[in-house]
């Protein structure tokens, strides 16, 4: 039989989604080093997507025990922007479906990219059965202090929601509303349903402060997204604070505002 060219072989290893795959077996004894390095390549490959699958069977456990129990409509909630000296803090409430095979790969937001985000965010609201939104703004923060108004916009999210859950997955946050909870330490990493309100409260925020930079470009908002870089110090010394600036957050109070 006629031997197989590299460019064959690839053609047919990409096809392979599984490691005991009788065609590897096949090529062992192939002593072109093009063909034993497709072969390794296309395992890595296939061992990345087996472990990303296996990742996110995990990250459903909480979702599955509660199912197990009959409690089915499940909220997972969380957080953005408890540390930036300006802008709001932002939760995200969401209900997913059985089925969240589509959200593979969905992870806790700050170990995705920007570009991942965005796609993974408008994949999320395809999916979910519910989402809502929940925003507290800096007066609010100052007025209330930042954990109050963590759990302020954590709230606000659940009340957007079309129907009230059954229970709540909460990523480290306790909330006293009569809803059955559970606080998960690292629950972005460790809950499906936590790790999609992370991307989506991540980026509704990220759009909040890309709006914010517009108005005031000196800023940086577009790259500190509020927090406290060199170039926001520098703006908030040169032209003061400003109206979505947290004046309990330090040093925000030692400045002047800025007039607008």
């Amino acid at each position: 039989m006629k031997q197989l060219t590299i460019s064959q072989i690839k053609a047919q290893l990409a096809e392979i989604e599984m490691l005991d795959d009788p065609f590897f077996d096949s090529l062992i004894e192939d002593p072109r080093k093009g063909v034993q390095t497709a072969i390794k390549s296309r395992k890595r490959q296939i061992q990345k997507q087996l472990d990303l699958v296996e990742a996110h069977h995990q990250k459903l456990n909480y979702e599955r025990q509660l199912k197990t129990q009959g409690i089915q409509y499940i909220a997972g909630l969380d957080e953005v922007g408890r540390g930036p000296l300006a802008g709001p803090v932002v939760a995200a409430s969401v209900v997913l479906p059985d089925n969240c095979d589509a959200l593979l790969g969905v992870n806790d937001s700050k170990q995705l990219s920007h570009e991942q985000r965005m796609i993974f965010a408008e994949l999320i609201k395809e999916v979910a059965l519910d989402y809502g939104y929940g925003v507290v703004e800096a007066r609010e923060i100052d007025e209330a202090n930042i954990y109050q108004a963590t759990k302020m916009a954590m709230e606000r999210s659940i009340s957007q929601l079309k129907f009230k859950p059954d229970y709540l997955l909460i990523d480290a946050m306790e909330l006293q509303n009569g809803i059955p909870q559970q606080s998960i330490i690292k629950g972005d990493a460790n809950s499906l349903s936590i790790a999609a309100a992370s991307i989506l409260a991540k980026v509704f925020r990220d759009q909040v402060m890309m709006d914010y930079h517009d108005l005031y470009p000196e800023y940086g908002f577009n790259s500190n997204m509020g927090y406290g870089t060199k170039q926001h110090l520098e703006a908030l010394e040169t032209f003061g604070y400003l109206p979505i600036h947290r004046q309990s957050f330090k040093p925000v109070p030692d400045m002047q505002a800025r007039k607008i």
